[in-house]
């Protein structure tokens, strides 16, 4: 069984399992967005932080990493997603299509927001970028995750002005 994961926020930079192959991949009809409260990671239940999620959106398009884990730890490494992706419930994991840059489609698992749970957020960018100065959850301080993945997708090439805009915003705000 090949593997695949998609990556399109801590996981470009942070994987956590063995990658034996990277490459540049599209996920249709999601969309990356700060649109899930943290409250363990990057944030706590009494000052949540935000962290991002694929948010279901027809006909929008998410750019990141099909990530192939490594021949003989996939179960392992499903193991370890679910215990850190599943910690709150507010991801679901799903199967999907994802197309990598060459054309070719691969079967990856993703975990994406389940907008019925109470963590999920829809906020203006001003406001993310308010939430996301201030918070420090298990995982360390909430801007530098969005640092982070901000940093990884320029390097990648996968352009996302609105995490650009809140780097700016942030960084603003922090001094």
């Amino acid at each position: 069984m090949t593997l695949w994961v998609f990556g399109y926020g801590s996981l470009l930079w942070n994987p956590g399992f063995p990658v034996a192959e990277q490459r540049h991949a599209r996920l249709a009809d999601y969309a990356r967005s700060f649109c899930m409260r943290s409250i363990h990671h990057r944030g706590t239940p009494e000052q949540p932080g935000l962290v991002l999620a694929l948010d279901q959106h027809p006909g929008s398009v998410c750019e990141g990493l099909a990530l192939r884990a490594e021949p003989g730890t996939e179960d392992a490494t499903l193991t370890y997603l679910r215990e850190r992706e599943l910690v709150s419930s507010a991801y679901l994991e799903r199967i999907l299509p994802v197309d990598l840059a060459d054309g070719t489609r691969v079967q990856a698992v993703a975990y994406v927001i389940d907008p019925d749970h109470e963590q999920y957020c829809t906020l203006t960018l001003d406001q993310q970028a308010t939430i996301i100065a201030r918070a420090h959850g298990g995982r360390g301080p909430n801007p530098d995750y969005l640092y982070n993945t901000a940093r990884h997708l320029s390097e990648l090439g996968i352009p996302d002005p609105e995490l650009d805009w809140l780097v700016e915003r942030v960084r603003h705000l922090n001094g």
